[in-house]
């Protein structure tokens, strides 16, 4: 097996060092060709690698075309017979890279496999498995009822809790995910539909159409330090644009009508969210009144969404880029 890893990068140079790092102290054994995309960010990740990474294969893309055509375009130069779909913001633990890569070749039906995700303080991150997205589940989707139900099928995660061995689930998280190129490639890679959000998700639903298994592998651990901006345009950003890529999603895995379904439900989630935390709102509780305030704010973006009123991320821009050279070739 020869292993491409493509990892896409947007600000996140400090996190893209210790990543490689710890790629070189767990991946010796396999020699894996690297591959790191700069999504238009130019934080200075292109001069890092020239200097402690030089092996590295570099791209530096002049737009910023989205999480799902950087990682195609990343794909595009991979050597490999197998891909890793890999976050900057990850780690990976002793054995991790060589768990994914037994279980995909173990099984010939096995067409894609995922880690079991580690938060920063090395707890669960039971995000690593994940259900298709529906109306239902996207309506009742709150830290609360997860909190509340966490093996419940809506959220697809339940395998996480129980099993050790590798088991088969509907999705995995893009953060980390392992397949063969040619199955990539042969499912167009990343659909271009999405900026950002549910194209891990598109993609584990291609490779099932395909007669293929998803499989979750719990033996393999990545440390997943996730977002650290909290950022309040930020927080517009996303909320919005994983509304507009669930809406997506449906309309391209279940047709128009399920997608305008999915929009009705969250129109009444959204009245429903601001008719309880706006009252909680004015609180003299200070920290009752900002957590409502938050609560209040994000869902007034995706009553705003619902309506119509307010699409982010809809102009997707096909890539421009620096043509590719090991990092070393860098000024």
């Amino acid at each position: 097996m020869i292993l491409s890893i493509i990892i896409v990068n947007w600000r996140s140079k400090d996190y893209l060092r210790e990543c490689l790092r710890t790629v070189e102290g767990t991946c010796a054994d396999l020699a894996p060709e690297i591959v790191v995309v700069d999504g238009a960010s130019f934080d200075g990740c292109g001069e890092m690698l020239a200097t402690e990474f030089p092996e590295v294969l570099f791209i530096q893309s002049e737009e910023n075309i989205g999480f799902g055509q950087c990682n195609n375009l990343g794909v595009s130069h991979a050597t490999g017979d197998t891909v890793m779909l890999l976050n900057p913001d990850t780690e990976l633990k002793p054995g991790s890279v060589q768990d994914l890569a037994a279980a995909l070749k173990g099984a010939p039906e096995v067409g894609l496999v995922g880690p079991r995700l580690l938060n920063s303080d090395h707890s669960l991150q039971t995000s690593c498995v994940l259900a298709f997205p529906t109306p239902l589940n996207q309506a009742l989707g709150s830290n609360f009822l997860r909190f509340l139900f966490p093996r419940s099928k809506l959220w697809g995660g339940g395998e996480v809790f129980e099993s050790t061995d590798p088991v088969v689930v509907e999705a995995v998280s893009g953060a980390c995910m392992v397949l063969a190129t040619d199955l990539y490639r042969r499912l167009g890679g990343f659909s271009p539909d999405y900026f950002m959000y549910c194209e891990d998700l598109d993609l584990c639903a291609q490779v099932s159409r395909e007669g293929a298994k998803v499989l979750h592998v719990p033996s393999s651990e990545i440390i997943h330090h996730g977002s650290g901006s909290s950022s309040e345009q930020v927080s517009h950003f996303s909320t919005v644009l994983m509304r507009s890529a669930n809406f997506i999603y449906m309309r391209r895995n279940h047709g128009v009508i399920t997608s305008w379904v999915y929009r009705l439900l969250q129109f009444a989630s959204a009245i429903m969210r601001l008719s309880l935390a706006v009252p909680f709102s004015f609180l003299p509780l200070s920290r009752v009144k900002n957590a409502s305030r938050r609560t209040a704010r994000k869902w007034w973006y995706v009553l705003q969404w619902s309506l119509g009123f307010d699409q982010v991320g809809s102009g997707i821009r096909q890539p421009k880029i620096i043509p590719p050279s090991s990092a070393s070739a860098l000024p």
